[in-house]
């Protein structure tokens, strides 16, 4: 971003709308750990003052908006207006791999009315098609961690049927599921629920009424420190979850809801912290454990693929 150009490393987002980098005000221990921002060495620089505040799931920041030319991916949007944050507190986003945030989901989520980077492609007639695609490697690597690409479909990286859901509303990528089976049997979401598809959550997460079956039903126990676990020799027998998205079975094995940490074996399931957004019963958040599975079509005619 910027002219010369400044570098960052992002976490694209799907669960959020607003582009922001930590900023040369910020000094915000999470903000001397990364990269920041100096609009004073950029010559397209711009700024109107406007505050904002923004609040993840985990971790918040304030600042204020700036414009300026950024490039994704060989794509140059002139004018993106974006966060330069100036207090990050806590410890979210000080242990972060990332230095910043680039939102993906809907215009009516940003924070102060912020027109997202994907928005303003596709004003600026940048990419081809008005979506884009994901693919998270199942065992990724620093040099390949998977693949995103703006406007278009790598067919390459994905066999079979795309299957097409509608998006419910244009805000999250939220769709509509009729159920969830666990070895082929209803476990939660029974009489339909919703799904919001976040590439910014790394675990699948379900209402909180619902969680304790679930668990109940793999085997996991609490440890110490809140994080539900199972014991690592029975990983290959643990039952597989399968998600009904427009009448298709999308199933992922036992083994891609855990994740191994320093010889753990931890459940990658977690209680929601969204309420539903629309009158549809509960709603939970489909996070990379889902995404390392399969491969993702955000378009914005509505509507989101799986293959």
């Amino acid at each position: 971003i910027g002219n010369p150009p400044q570098s960052f490393e992002v976490l694209f987002d799907t669960g959020s709308s607003n582009l922001w980098l930590p900023s040369i005000y910020c000094g915000s221990r999470a903000c001397m750990n990364h990269k920041r921002y100096n609009p004073n060495k950029s010559s397209t620089y711009y700024t109107n003052g406007q505050y904002f505040s923004i609040a993840y799931g985990s971790g918040s920041l304030t600042g204020f908006f700036g414009y300026d030319t950024a490039n994704v991916a060989g794509i140059t949007i002139k004018n993106q207006e974006f966060g330069l944050s100036e207090n990050e507190p806590g410890t979210s986003f000080y242990y972060s791999k990332y230095d910043g945030i680039l939102g993906l989901a809907y215009a009516s989520l940003s924070a102060g009315y912020a027109t997202p980077v994907f928005d303003n492609m596709i004003h600026d007639n940048l990419v081809s098609s008005p979506l884009f695609s994901i693919y998270l490697s199942r065992k990724p690597t620093s040099q390949n961690g998977g693949e995103m690409i703006f406007g278009g479909i790598d067919n390459s990286l994905y066999t079979g049927e795309i299957t097409w859901v509608p998006v419910l509303q244009e805000m999250y990528w939220l769709i509509a599921m009729e159920g969830v089976l666990l070895n082929g049997q209803p476990t939660f979401c029974s009489h339909g629920c919703q799904a919001m598809v976040d590439t910014g959550t790394s675990y699948l997460t379900v209402p909180s009424q619902e969680l304790g079956q679930l668990l109940q039903s793999i085997g996991a126990y609490k440890d110490e420190y809140g994080e539900y676990l199972v014991n690592c020799d029975t990983v290959g027998k643990l039952p597989s979850l399968t998600f009904i998205i427009n009448g298709v079975h999308l199933t992922i094995p036992g083994s891609a809801y855990i994740q191994r940490v320093s010889g753990y074996c931890v459940v990658a399931i977690s209680s929601t912290y969204l309420r539903a957004p629309t009158q549809m019963a509960s709603s939970g958040s489909w996070g990379d454990v889902f995404l390392r599975e399969f491969y993702s079509i955000y378009d914005r005619a509505t509507q989101m693929g799986f293959a």
